[in-house]
């Protein structure tokens, strides 16, 4: 990058001029998604400034585990999760735009009182990764967003839709910098915030996910209770047959970290199914579809070890699901191992 040049730049996109040039594509737009887009963006704002107290300042008190309070997931919160939910949820609702709101944190899906009511659903992270906010790692926010089909009689049917029908889908990465991944259904870009301007910043434009990568990342610890794919996939990663070098293992423990990692360099992120979570561990809704969404706009692939990931129906809000998610090239490899699998089975 030429640093100078970039010092120098006077022709600024931020994600609000971003949204607004897309907007402008479509004359019958009234602006509502625009409007909605800015409260996520908001709510984002808010936790960085959050996240960034704790990983400057470590404030003992905020950090700590939030008394008895346990998710609906079993796992327990920490203020910063319970702080990041409600900061989420508030937006939404005042955006004037939303009708369902399906948390992480919830248990129940929200509905949005008639008067506050919009045509938007919002399913949601607020804080993906919380585990890692002691030791500093990067965290995030994972979002999805659907249109209901009737905003006077909202139900939770309109929430149960596969992941190829989302409008939208983004996360926003807390770490050293915060940037934000959105992608609107015409190609994925990332903005990173400017402190000094309070402003999301085009950083990376048109991010295409290289055909094949050098990196997969996954899980090892659960490698015993692995299927006789995985292992033989991951086998193959270390050990190429074809006389290639083998990967490189890179795993953070924070989904937002590992997929924008694997967004930017390429390869395969894996959170398979096993003997321990027989349907997976990551969440479908929230998790699974917004990351499967931008991978494929992307020019990647997702796949659940039998389907294409945004083809799942779910069955309810919180259901979980396993995934392989990156290069094409990559997770074309652990297809053809399934399919040969259970070609074999027969």
């Amino acid at each position: 990058m030429d640093h100078a040049a970039e010092a120098q730049r006077t022709d600024l996109m931020t994600i609000t001029r971003h949204v607004l040039n897309e907007q402008s594509k479509h004359p019958e737009s009234r602006g509502d998604f625009s409007i909605l887009l800015n409260h996520i963006v908001l709510g984002c704002k808010f936790v960085c400034s959050a996240v960034n107290k704790l990983f400057q300042a470590g404030l003992a008190k905020l950090i700590g585990l939030a008394g008895e309070i346990t998710n609906v997931q079993g796992e327990q919160q920490k203020k910063l999760d319970v702080l990041s939910n409600q900061v989420f949820v508030k937006a939404l609702v005042s955006s004037g735009r939303t009708c369902i709101l399906v948390s992480e944190e919830d248990e129940e899906a929200t509905f949005v009182e008639p008067s506050k009511r919009g045509r938007y659903i919002v399913v949601f992270d607020p804080l993906d990764g919380s585990s890692n906010i002691d030791c500093g790692v990067s965290i995030g926010t994972i979002f999805g967003i659907y249109v209901v089909k009737n905003k006077d009689d909202p139900t939770l049917e309109d929430v149960l839709q596969p992941g190829k029908y989302m409008l939208a889908a983004g996360y926003c990465m807390y770490g050293s910098s915060c940037t934000l991944v959105l992608s609107t259904g015409s190609g994925v870009n990332g903005f990173t915030l400017d402190p000094s301007l309070g402003e999301f910043m085009l950083t990376h434009p048109d991010i295409k996910i290289p055909k094949k990568g050098k990196i997969y990342s996954v899980n090892e610890g659960n490698a015993k209770n692995w299927d006789d794919v995985t292992s033989k996939y991951v086998e193959n990663c270390k050990f190429p047959k074809d006389g290639s070098s083998p990967k490189s293992l890179r795993y953070i423990g924070s989904m937002v970290a590992d997929v924008h990692r694997t967004l930017l360099y390429g390869g395969i992120f894996m959170y398979p199914a096993d003997k321990k979570t027989p349907n997976g561990k990551l969440r479908l809704l929230y998790e699974v579809f917004p990351m499967s969404y931008l991978m494929e706009q992307a020019g990647g692939e997702a796949f659940t070890g039998k389907q294409r990931a945004l083809d799942l129906v779910p069955k309810k809000i919180h259901e979980r699901s396993p995934v392989f998610l990156g290069s094409s090239d990559d997770v074309q490899e652990i297809k053809a191992l399934y399919a040969a699998a259970a070609a074999a089975a027969e």
